[in-house]
């Protein structure tokens, strides 16, 4: 059996979607913090188990059975050491055969501040004796196409990147990585970067949308204060201002990958920037929550 955490999440959702066209339901286990938000998947046959980071109890219970997990990374930037620790525990007591971890592109390099707590994940998965694979993921298209609608809307993209480039891939290319490494063979301790073929800098984002709507949205370069004001009016001070610098640095290319490794994993080209910004505009209006 397969079981995958954070099933509910964006990212899990689309790695259970993709693990559905692989091995059947019943082989497939959702581990989530709430039971209630999972209906849809039992509702396809996949089994639900409760499985709380922060509660390591539901952990070892959740993995009874199971022969392959993934570990989507946390969402509490702060707590996440901790949290990753607990499901390394219950997934060794258990006996499982291979943990895969979603870290970040060039982790144990990178100078982003979202790598120090993947770097110790890594480790402590690495030194825990269960048989793992490092998928390095890198920027997603959705972290920046989210903001298309909001941009076109005051006349203008905005940002501290620069010429910087990011090679983003969509959810749904890293969750078919994941979905191939859970289902495949040899992946047994492997690191994968894993990034879009092409890369891009937001000012060709901003020419894209523009190309798609007929209309120019130009792209404003800021500064990381001003763009970490930006960001603070509608996300957590800390919050913002990990996600300016990762714009700022993406100047010196730590968001650029030229491997080419994510579209040999999952057997197909990765999803273009046009196509992104193309889903982005057909996309209904994210809910306020």
């Amino acid at each position: 059996m397969i079981a995958v955490t954070g099933a509910t999440g964006q990212l899990g959702q689309l790695v259970i979607e993709a693990l559905l066209k692989k091995v059947p339901a019943a082989e497939i286990v959702a581990a989530v913090r709430t039971h209630a938000k999972a209906a849809a998947l039992a509702a396809k046959g996949v089994q639900v188990r409760e499985a709380d980071y922060s509660r390591p109890e539901t952990l070892t219970k959740a993995f009874e059975g199971v022969d392959r997990v993934l570990l989507i990374s946390g969402n509490e930037v702060g707590q996440r050491i901790p949290q990753h620790k607990a499901v390394i525990d219950a997934a060794k007591t258990a006996g499982v055969h291979l943990l895969a971890y979603t870290s970040l592109l060039h982790a144990d390099s990178t100078p982003l501040l979202l790598a120090p707590e993947h770097v110790a994940t890594e480790q402590y998965l690495q030194q825990s004796g269960i048989p793992f694979s490092l998928l390095r993921n890198g920027w997603y298209f959705e972290n920046q196409t989210v903001s298309i609608a909001p941009s076109v809307q005051h006349g203008a993209f905005v940002g501290a990147s620069g010429n910087g480039r990011f090679a983003a891939a969509s959810r749904a290319d890293y969750a078919a990585a994941a979905a191939a490494v859970l289902t495949g063979s040899g992946h047994e301790n492997t690191t994968y970067e894993l990034a879009g073929d092409t890369s891009y800098t937001r000012a060709e984002l901003a020419a894209e949308v523009s190309k798609q709507i007929g209309k120019t949205v130009p792209y404003h370069d800021l500064s990381e204060a001003e763009y970490t004001k930006v960001l603070a009016g509608f996300l957590p001070p800390d919050f913002a201002y990990v996600l300016a610098n990762c714009d700022t640095l993406a100047k010196s290319g730590v968001l650029d990958d030229i491997s080419h490794t994510l579209s040999r994993l999952i057997g197909r080209p990765t999803t273009t920037l046009a196509d992104a910004v193309t889903a982005a505009l057909a996309a209904p209006p994210a809910s306020a929550h």
